[in-house]
């Protein structure tokens, strides 16, 4: 995966979008990754776009999940998180 900085998209877009369309990129702005630039087509849009926020949910589930084994939450039953939440809702209601 190659990396491109900010100036260089601004200064270069036609090397750039050459670049995307063979391989995906980092964009980095003071050497640091910003975003990630995909090549794509035109009829590829929609499916690229589900995959990605596919992709970002399974990992946002996955650190959720490993936080919550750091914290010990994974051993909790599901009857417990029931009364909690039965709990909280009979507050709410008064």
């Amino acid at each position: 995966m190659k990396f491109v900085s900010t100036r260089e998209l601004r200064n270069r877009p036609g090397y750039v979008r050459k670049l995307v369309q063979k391989e995906d990129l980092v964009l980095t702005a003071n050497g640091k990754p910003i975003a990630m630039l995909l090549g794509i087509k035109d009829e590829d849009v929609e499916e690229t776009a589900r995959a990605v926020r596919q992709a970002r949910a399974q990992r946002a589930l996955s650190q959720i999940r490993k936080e919550a084994a750091r914290r010990g939450l994974d051993k909790v039953s599901p009857e417990f998180v029931d009364a909690i939440i039965r709990d909280v809702r009979s507050k709410r209601k008064a």
